[in-house]
């Protein structure tokens, strides 16, 4: 099989790449599940973005300080630059952002922020924001999306990428060919007991870029997972359902098993999460509560209704009842090793999304910058693959053993492992050097 730009993933960072490919060229978008089952459409708080110039030292701090200082300092200017042109298109698109009465753009605040500069859709922004690109790109004659198809390897050669080899979703397997890969399969959360992700994103792209040699296809900061402080306690084994930092951002505590407040709720996630695992230490809980009564009732149905929503569906009449909130797995801040274009150490290879690690989260990512990183550095790759597409080199995989990707099951466990144990590995080799 064959096309020119093979994109592996269909969350907004795959999904807007495509988009901005050139319209001469074949594109093909392959997703492991259904479009629409990406993080991307379950992202909630909102969007970061410059809202003048004036805000521009206090957002780069701000996005400093939440990773620690270990942030590429050119990454986020990067990102907080390019943010106006990116909302642009997304209203262009119809993305229905919340507005004041004069009709500009709202901005509400998360923790580690120390202005308003978050745009939001109700509480269900990645999905406003996804549905609306993923529509745009329906309609794109040279674009075609296959769901449930799997990425299983990679093909590549001498330091060149040449397209992936991918089980299709009737079980069998084939080799697309392309000129660019582009790995946007989102993040690692899957492989985790306790996560917000959805299931089936496991890190296949990491598991491939150490399958294949971590001098080839270069990873960083793997062992930087960032724990979502407040997810909604449950018994059952599921993906944890994300009650989002907006929710503490307009006023929300956090509290004790004695009902008492006890820390700060707008520091940090990292440190938020250590202070909820203290507090749960010190009482001998599972969890710790949240308390939505210090926000305007009205306010807090129209701001969060889906959160309002699923909390009563659990049988917690917020705001008048407490939830009980746990921390668990939510980003990860580390991945492929990309430059400001998203190109990875291997020719002809991108990377995009949670996939990819250009370090402008640094340790930690800052609340509601992830929808605008993927975006940001989706269209930069886009641009610089059409812009250098004539220099690309082509090969045909013809003699290909893709037997040994039949067991799945096997596969799967072996893909897991790898970046389990390099996560431990670096762990490990952290806490020696301490």
């Amino acid at each position: 099989m064959k096309t020119d730009i093979v994109i592996v993933g269909s969350g907004c960072s795959g999904l807007y790449c495509a988009y901005n490919l050139p319209r001469d060229k074949e594109i093909l978008i392959i997703t492991k599940d259904i479009v629409e089952h990406s993080d991307s459409y379950l992202a909630q708080g909102g969007m970061c973005m410059l809202t003048d110039e004036e805000d521009y030292d206090s957002y780069f701090y701000d996005t400093m300080r939440a990773g620690h200082f270990e942030n590429d300092t050119a990454a986020v200017e990067t990102m907080i630059k390019s943010s106006p042109d990116i909302v642009t298109d997304l209203v262009e698109f119809g993305a229905d952002f919340h507005r004041e009465e004069d009709g500009s753009l709202s901005y509400t605040r998360e923790g580690a922020h120390s202005r308003n500069r978050i745009i939001f859709h109700e509480d269900v922004t990645g999905k406003e924001i996804t549905s609306h690109i993923y529509e745009r790109v329906k309609q794109l004659p040279n674009v075609t999306i296959k769901e449930h198809w799997t990425m299983v390897d990679i093909l590549c050669e001498d330091n060149v990428c040449y397209g992936v080899v991918v089980k299709k979703e009737d079980g069998t397997l084939d080799t697309i060919t392309a000129n660019y890969t582009v790995l946007a399969s989102g993040g690692i959360g899957g492989i985790y007991r306790y996560s917000t992700n959805y299931r089936h994103l496991t890190g296949d792209a990491i598991a491939l870029a150490l399958k294949h040699g971590i001098e080839l296809i270069k990873l960083k900061d793997i062992s930087y997972i960032q724990i979502h402080p407040t997810t909604l306690y449950s018994e059952k084994h599921e993906r944890k359902f994300l009650i989002s930092e907006s929710v503490r951002g307009e006023g929300a505590v956090l509290l004790d098993k004695k009902m008492e407040r006890f820390t700060d709720e707008l520091q940090p996630r990292d440190v938020v999460t250590r202070e909820i695992r203290k507090q749960m230490k010190k009482d001998g809980t599972d969890f710790v509560w949240l308390s939505m009564k210090p926000i305007d009732r009205e306010q807090l149905e129209s701001h969060f209704p889906n959160i309002v929503k699923h909390c009563r569906e659990y049988g917690y009449n917020v705001p008048d009842d407490c939830i009980p909130v746990v921390p668990a797995q939510h980003y990860f801040m580390g991945g492929i090793k990309v430059n400001l274009e998203s190109k990875t150490s291997m020719d002809q290879l991108y990377a995009v999304g949670e996939t990819a690690c250009n370090g402008v989260h640094g340790k930690n990512r800052l609340a509601s910058n992830s929808l605008l990183e993927s975006l940001v550095f989706a269209k930069r790759a886009a641009i610089q693959m059409g812009e250098q597409y004539n220099t690309t080199k082509q090969k045909e995989f013809e003699n290909i053993d893709i037997t040994k990707y039949q067991d799945g099951d096997a596969l799967a466990k072996e893909y897991k492992k790898l970046v389990l144990d390099e996560i431990d590995r670096l762990n490990n080799e952290a806490q020696q050097a301490v």
